[in-house]
């Protein structure tokens, strides 16, 4: 990656939940840690164990430079909670359609 910008991607040992208000939004025990300068490690949760039953897409996309273009899904009350890059940048494609939330508990 350019001027010592890193991401390094690697596949997590610990089980992840995501719950928001009384909600369990996501549960996986095969969760992607992403590790990005300058930035907190994110899990990237395959679609298979997210409730995307509870999900809306959002207009919102967002570009990185070393990612590509991020699409993001809200909930009624939280606004672009949870985002992915279904087309990622080369170096990154083991995240494509994975999901990512801000608030991740780990176990």
């Amino acid at each position: 990656m350019a001027d010592g910008h890193t991401i390094t991607i690697e596949q997590g040992t610990r089980s992840v939940r995501v719950v928001h208000g009384n909600q369990i939004l996501a549960e996986s025990d095969r969760p992607l840690i992403l590790r990005e300068t300058g930035c907190p490690a994110r899990y990237y949760i395959p679609p298979e164990d997210v409730r995307l039953d509870l999900l809306t897409p959002s207009e919102t996309h967002t570009y990185c430079p070393f990612k590509g273009t991020a699409s993001y899904w809200s909930l009624p009350d939280a606004t672009d909670l949870v985002w992915s890059y279904p087309d990622p940048k080369p170096d990154v494609t083991a995240i494509k359609d994975h999901l990512c939330f801000y608030e991740v508990e780990v176990s």
